[in-house]
């Protein structure tokens, strides 16, 4: 169970990190809305424009994900379940919580869970990153998305 004083200490942090996100979040809208496609030029800057703004969009989409990610978390604060794993009911250590603020499995559920991606992975079976961006504890990301 955690001190209030942790408690305060993670939601200081997921705050901070949602208010980062949000701000992010808001640069891309205004990139794709201001994007502009300037007929005529050379197919050359043109392909490297549009490879441009695609890269922006997965950034954001990644960013729009880990935002999700910390909405849940302030709900599990709220709800005193943020130490709780979801997938054995172990408590989660505080310094876990702290380097990563939006885990929802405790360390030993974590390794477990990166030893069976490891093992589909070589036996053909699954493909990469699409269960984890970094710490994303059994959440789908969008394609691609890892830390």
């Amino acid at each position: 169970m955690l001190s209030q004083k942790e408690k305060n200490e993670i939601r200081r942090v997921l705050e901070d990190e949602y208010k980062r996100l949000s701000r992010t979040s808001q640069n891309a809208l205004a990139y794709s809305m201001n994007h502009e496609r300037n007929i005529g030029r050379d197919s050359i800057d043109e392909s490297m424009e549009e490879e441009i703004f695609s890269t922006e969009m997965r950034l954001h989409d990644r960013e729009k994900f880990l935002l999700n990610k910390v909405t849940k978390q302030l709900a599990r604060l709220e709800a005193n379940e943020i130490d709780v794993c979801e997938e054995c009911g172990e408590s989660i250590s505080f310094r876990r919580l702290m380097a990563r603020p939006v885990t929802t499995l405790c360390i030993d559920c974590k390794e477990q869970a990166e030893r069976e991606e490891a093992a589909a992975v070589q036996t053909g079976r699954g493909g990469l990153g699409d269960t984890d961006m970094g710490g994303g504890d059994g959440e789908k990301s969008p394609a691609g998305a890892e830390d």
